[in-house]
């Protein structure tokens, strides 16, 4: 706002101590640069006075609304950087750039991931000093059902959370090494103190969870995830057949070998633009002429060797062992092998040249169709798969027809018709005595978890009366929300690796999700207008000691330690150091 730093003065708004009546003395004073948003970089001359008598400090109200103590940056920089980074996806560049060109704000990247971890910690803070009124919240609701999950990637800690299945609000969140009891029970405590017991829990079928679960609300209604239920149960079943189908690919070295052909050809018919568009057009008339020229078989074979590496179009997006991808990719195979067959006998007929390709793909095929290993796995794979979708179907739930992928919770069948058909199911399954050995831990897997897959609407007492809420029957609104997460991380970054993002993120993170929620927003904020507002009434001191407490947590290396690890030859000389004093106690031993 100003070409120059203007001075400002900040003067305490009391003259006499509030508790003995006397009055204060000026103990120090201060000047230092503070940036805001509506003002830009400006000096900030800063009176503190004291109360002689018990040694009491009283600084500037006003600057500690615009700024947090030891700090630079304003409350409403913090706002605009935590929104920017975590609502809006932005990187550090991107925001350094857009405050320097829009604000005159000049300020580091480092500094933006500062503060960025000073808004989630601010926000969290909030989130705490509010649980009572979220609670309250939620009791007009009828209570809360708890859904919990982890995520993670590679060798990161996992983010766990606990969410509202009904008012869809991030409760609480911690970073765990793995889904282990012990780690979860003192996470699933903190809740229940927190905002009491549930109605009930969703999650899926982790033993730590569900140790957990038994240990911290027993006796409560608990249901495990129905995708999360049928996607094990598929795993089982149909994993070791998919990976002898993969395998045998991997063998014929199929696909490949497929691209190899497909790009001969593209360059052998790319130059003939005449016979391609002649070849559309037959096509497209659905009167193909019997090898009208001799690139028509060429054509015809690139084609269908594309057609068959595009076998993904015949998935849901619901992933393995919801989609097949090897069976759909099996299946166009044999389609392609047969319609080549037909090409290659009329090239035959017709005395056609230039067919040596459309023939060596074809008896690549040949091979392939006539693999004694692969027809095996593959009839048992559609064998298996077929009583897979039986109870898919029973379920009702991931269904092949529908278009929501792993958004999909299920239909909006009445619970007890699920129950039922599932109970047909399984007879179906164990009157046929020769399935019952190769089903046998479906069957398992089906009478361990029936207490937790039906649950009847539950009658609860809310604002507006008694009603029924009916517990959702997946844990997909945990998925998707991790989901949201992994997007905005890898839109941020540019990286598909979320490993160092997970390390480093902070633990409460998620819950600026919460953020899209009108009413979260209303009791968060606690009658201010802005959250820059609301930080400016949290204790700055707890903030500064949850940076240091997160600060320790992160995983750090020993900064002496940090040169010598970066040494090219550290092995050899720790190798040396070991022998030296190796060569010191043995002669010393021989001394004495």
């Amino acid at each position: 706002m100003f070409p120059e730093k203007p001075l400002i003065h900040f003067y305490p708004e009391v003259e006499e101590c509030p508790v003995c009546g006397s009055g204060l003395k000026i103990n120090k004073t201060r000047v230092k640069t503070v940036i805001t948003m509506d003002i830009g970089a400006f000096k900030a001359h800063e009176t503190i006075l004291e109360c002689k008598n018990d040694n009491r400090f009283f600084p500037s109200k006003l600057l500690r609304s615009r700024v947090p103590a030891k700090c630079t940056y304003g409350f409403d920089v913090i706002e605009y950087v935590g929104k920017a980074l975590f609502i809006h996806c932005r990187n550090n560049r991107e925001i350094m750039l857009d405050l320097a060109g829009k604000k005159n704000i000049n300020i580091s990247e480092r500094n933006i991931s500062n503060l960025g971890r000073k808004f989630v910690i601010y926000l969290a803070l909030a989130h705490r000093e509010s649980q009572d009124k979220i609670k309250e919240a939620m009791k007009q609701n009828g209570g809360y059902v708890l859904h919990i999950d982890g995520t993670c990637e590679s060798d990161s800690p996992m983010l766990f959370c606990g969410i509202d299945g009904i008012s869809e609000l991030i409760l609480d969140n911690v970073k765990i090494p793995s889904e282990k009891k012990e780690l979860i029970v003192p996470f699933l405590e903190r809740i229940k103190k927190q905002y009491g017991n549930p109605l009930a829990l969703v999650h899926d079928m982790g033993r730590g969870i569900l140790a957990a679960v038994e240990e911290v609300f027993p006796g409560l209604l608990d249901y495990i995830c129905h995708f999360h239920f049928l996607r094990d149960i598929g795993k089982d079943l149909l994993h070791s057949d998919n990976q002898a189908v993969a395998q045998s690919f991997q063998k014929h070295k199929i696909k490949s070998l497929l691209r190899q052909k497909a790009k001969y050809l593209e360059g052998k018919i790319e130059n003939h633009k005449e016979h391609i568009e002649g070849f559309i057009s037959d096509f497209e008339r659905g009167d193909m002429k019997e090898a009208s020229c001799e690139y028509t078989p060429a054509t015809a074979t690139y084609i269908l060797i594309h057609w068959a590496l595009k076998s993904s179009k015949d998935l849901k997006g619901y992933g393995f062992p919801f989609d097949l991808s090897n069976l759909c990719f099996y299946r166009r195979l044999k389609t392609i092998y047969k319609h080549l067959g037909k090409v290659k006998d009329i090239a035959f007929r017709h005395k056609i040249k230039n067919n040596r390709t459309l023939i060596n793909v074809w008896t690549l095929l040949d091979s392939v169709m006539h693999d004694a290993t692969l027809s095996e796995a593959i009839e048992n794979l559609e064998t298996k798969s077929m009583v897979f979708e039986k109870l898919r179907e029973s379920l009702r739930i991931a269904m092949p027809e529908g278009k929501k992928g792993l958004n999909d919770n299920g239909d909006e069948t009445d619970i007890r018709s699920i129950e039922e058909r599932v109970k047909v199911f399984r007879k179906w399954l164990t009157d046929d005595k020769s399935q019952i050995k190769i089903y046998a831990k479906m069957i398992e897997q089906i009478d361990k978890y029936w207490g937790k897959l039906f649950a009847d609407p539950i009658e609860v007492e809310t604002s507006h009366g008694t009603c029924k809420i009916a517990p959702q029957r997946t844990n997909n609104i945990l998925e998707q929300f991790f989901r949201g997460e992994k997007r905005r991380i890898r839109k941020k970054s540019g990286t598909s690796s979320l490993s160092k993002s997970l390390k480093t993120i902070l633990a409460d993170t998620p819950f600026v999700k919460n953020l899209e929620n009108p009413e979260y927003r209303a009791i968060i904020l606690d009658g201010c207008e802005n959250l820059a507002e609301r930080f400016s009434k949290i204790d700055s001191k707890l903030v500064c000691q949850e940076l240091e407490e997160q600060q320790k947590k992160q995983e750090k290396i020993i900064p002496e330690m940090r040169k010598l690890i970066s040494s090219s030859n550290l092995p050899e000389k720790i190798s040396i150091i070991f022998f030296n004093e190796s060569n010191f106690y043995t002669s010393r031993h021989l001394r004495s």
